[in-house]
């Protein structure tokens, strides 16, 4: 459920609007901007108890006060809009470069339908911030190109030589541009950009985009699409859940470990491209419901619960071998704490969050599609370290297969109808907001439409929420803790550079 507060008369009652809002526990979700020819009108997106809900200003200047000094988790969102659109957020701690490429000057290109600013912004430093000073103290460019990861990140480890105090978060190797693709696309069209903005959660970016279209048309899908919808999203989730295990196995030195999760993780993936064609379930979430070659798939849901139930058998096993060897657990307890204040402040998001006791899961508190008639169990855990992470990320496979199996005999038992996307239906103009959680977390897309076209897309994913908490888990940790952070943390960089 979401809804527009509406516009502000002006930036200060929006800050205050902002404020008071999140002092009475609503969830800073992001900020965004959306640039037309003459104007630009900033939005900042709120999570309450039952709703999304969204604060309007439009900027008469290229400026406004910061919310960083009030709201903590603006800090990341200021810093891209002010790439991205070139605002200027005064009195924000840092605005050295985020997701554009720290060269001598960058063009905002402004995602909304306007023109790219000719003329660039030029970055504070360009070797990077410097934030603790002593003796013995030097930077270490940790990436973008590192073994055994698969994407590129550059961290600026400050550091006086095993302990890590400090470092900065430098993701936009993998920055696409994906604000300005999706205008002018149609809806139709923009559910495949979306797909893209963080492949290993397609599904889950397909559902929050096309939940967003369907808020803004007044569309709701039929109870057999919505629980087809749910069984691409649990397997996604699993496969996302098996290969944060297996990093961290890689990561200990466990070669026996890394293989037979990543062949788990190859199996769901194997399952998923039995179903509809592609490893990643794209082509299956379309505005309306499934593509309606989707609804019914071969060979058949009975034979894809009984894969389901040998694949959960094998995966239970080995994780209970893992989760008693001692030299493994050692390296995980205690690494890498996110304080649950911390946590609760910034809103941390998914198994991060969940791990450090902030638990918002969309599927039980907000429940949409199929999951209106399963149940999603509250999964927790308060230790905040990489051990907690994982442990949530064992409940949640567990609690995955137990949402397959209640979904997919469903499905068996039932008639297949016309799938809802088979129904032709027109989009008004305006904005909806969509959510779905994803293996990250929440997954959320603003998306508005004039004329039947795409002229806005704010597609943030829970790994851009949640890496700006990474540079402040590390309490004491050197680095051979590093790669169990990192994996811990089960981040996609592509989904945090937008």
């Amino acid at each position: 459920m979401s809804r527009d507060v509406g516009k502000s008369h002006d930036v200060g009652s929006w800050r205050a609007d902002i404020f008071e809002r999140v002092a009475n526990d609503a969830r800073f979700a992001g900020l965004f901007a959306t640039s037309r020819d003459t104007s630009t009108t900033l939005t900042a997106v709120l999570v309450e108890a039952e709703k999304v809900i969204a604060v309007d200003t439009d900027l008469t200047e290229d400026h406004y006060r910061s919310l960083t000094e009030r709201v903590p988790a603006a800090f990341w969102y200021e810093r891209a809009l002010h790439e991205l659109s070139g605002i200027t957020p005064l009195g924000h701690p840092r605005l050295d470069p985020l997701l554009l490429p720290s060269e001598a000057t960058t063009h905002p290109p402004r995602p909304g339908g306007a023109p790219a600013r000719t003329e660039g912004l030029t970055p504070a430093e360009l070797k990077g911030p410097t934030d603790v000073s002593g003796y013995g103290m030097f930077t270490i460019p940790h990436g973008p190109v590192r073994s055994g990861v698969f994407e590129s990140v550059e961290y600026l480890i400050e550091t006086p030589g095993e302990d890590i105090p400090h470092l900065n978060i430098r993701p936009h190797y993998k920055h696409r541009g994906i604000a300005k693709a999706f205008e002018g696309l149609t809806v139709d069209d923009g559910v495949l950009v979306a797909e893209r903005v963080e492949g290993i959660s397609g599904v889950a970016h397909a559902l929050a985009f096309c939940h967003a279209v369907e808020a803004l048309a007044g569309l709701t899908i039929d109870e057999h699409t919505g629980l087809v919808r749910v069984v691409y999203a649990e397997l996604e989730r699993i496969a996302n859940h098996l290969d944060v295990a297996m990093r961290l196995c890689d990561a200990a030195g466990l070669a026996v470990a890394t293989a037979r999760f990543g062949w788990h993780k190859e199996r769901v993936m194997r399952l998923t491209s039995g179903l509809c064609g592609s490893r990643f379930g794209r082509g299956v979430i379309v505005p309306g419901g499934v593509a309606s070659r989707h609804a019914q798939p071969e060979p058949g849901w009975a034979q894809l619960d009984h894969d389901l139930m040998r694949l959960r058998r094998d995966v239970e096993a080995d994780a209970r071998v893992l989760m008693r060897t001692a030299s493994f657990l050692d390296r995980l307890r205690t690494t890498g704490i996110l304080q649950p204040d911390l946590a609760r402040r910034w809103g941390a998001l998914g198994p991060v969050g969940r791990a450090s006791g902030v638990d918002d899961d969309h599927r039980r508190v907000r429940p949409y599609d199929g999951y209106r008639q399963l149940d999603v169990p509250a999964v927790d855990s308060g230790a905040g370290d990489a051990q907690a992470r994982l442990a949530v990320r064992w409940q949640e496979i567990s609690a995955a297969f137990d949402l397959l199996h209640a979904a997919i005999p469903t499905l068996a038992g039932q008639p297949v109808a016309a799938p809802a996307a088979t129904r032709a239906f027109t989009v008004p103009d305006g904005r909806g907001f969509g959510v779905a959680e994803a293996a990250q977390g929440e997954a959320l897309h603003s998306v508005e439409i004039r004329d039947g076209l795409v002229v806005r897309c704010f597609a943030r994913s829970a790994s851009l929420h949640n890496l700006a908490l990474f540079h402040d888990v590390f309490h004491g940790d050197i680095f051979t803790d590093f790669p169990f952070i990192e994996a811990s943390f089960g981040l996609s960089i592509a989904g945090a550079a937008m």
